[in-house]
């Protein structure tokens, strides 16, 4: 999960960055509107986490301008602003769900993974494609019920690919999901880890190819996904 947090709180910035970083996501962090909208306009995120309360321009006027721009990432409020009022005004702005502080984290990581299932059109913590099954909330990809070795950048690759099924997912998308930073993202990289996945996958189920190199465009997905 590529995560875009806008929290002007600085050590809640840095103490929820760190932890979803910990749990294996990319997360793109600022402290206000203004760097929150570059963000969008310039990367591809899965999810948003917005405070209301920023400096300059407000949380709400920032939602609106998000969906304003088309972008339809589910975006979910992180505010101290608890009364019903709030949580309207922000629901109607376009915002998908809402947590008051203070909060338990895993709370927060459950409600942002519901979000990611909904818009991808899966209700289930898990995502099955004939033998093979990911569990969500484990990180672990099983086949025929036997679990993969899988490194965790193995696994990201296959859960966004799952995610995004019967889609041609540029190289450049997959590098994002890995690297937080421009100067860590080797495009090589990613030949070397689809390479390796795929024998995993053939090496549990010879008969499972699900990932195709769609040349000069990406990788594919090609398998439903349920």
């Amino acid at each position: 999960m590529k995560l875009l947090l806008v929290e002007d709180e600085s050590l809640l910035r840095q103490h929820l960055a760190t932890r979803f970083s910990e749990r294996g996501h990319i997360v793109d962090a600022t402290e206000n509107a203004e760097n929150a909208l570059y963000q969008v306009k310039e990367f591809n995120h899965d999810l948003a986490v917005i405070d209301l309360g920023l400096p300059g321009m407000s949380g709400l006027d920032l939602i609106r301008e998000i969906r304003s721009q088309g972008k339809s990432l589910p975006i979910l409020i992180l505010t101290a602003r608890g009364n019903w009022q709030d949580k309207v005004e922000g629901l109607s702005a376009g915002a998908d769900d809402y947590v008051v502080k203070p909060f338990q984290f895993e709370e927060l990581e459950a409600r942002l993974n519901a979000l990611l299932r909904r818009s991808y059109g899966f209700v289930q913590a898990s995502i099955e494609a004939g033998p093979l099954r990911l569990d969500i909330n484990r990180k672990q990809a099983s086949v025929d019920e036997q679990v993969l070795p899988l490194t965790a950048f193995e696994y990201r690759i296959l859960e966004y690919l799952m995610r995004h099924h019967q889609q041609v997912v540029a190289k450049e998308r997959l590098i994002e999901q890995l690297y937080p930073d421009d100067e860590e993202r080797d495009p090589n990289v990613i030949e070397v880890l689809v390479g390796r996945l795929r024998r995993k996958l053939e090496a549990a189920c010879p008969l499972l190819k699900p990932i195709e190199t769609i040349r000069g465009l990406g990788y594919l997905f090609n398998e439903r996904c349920t």
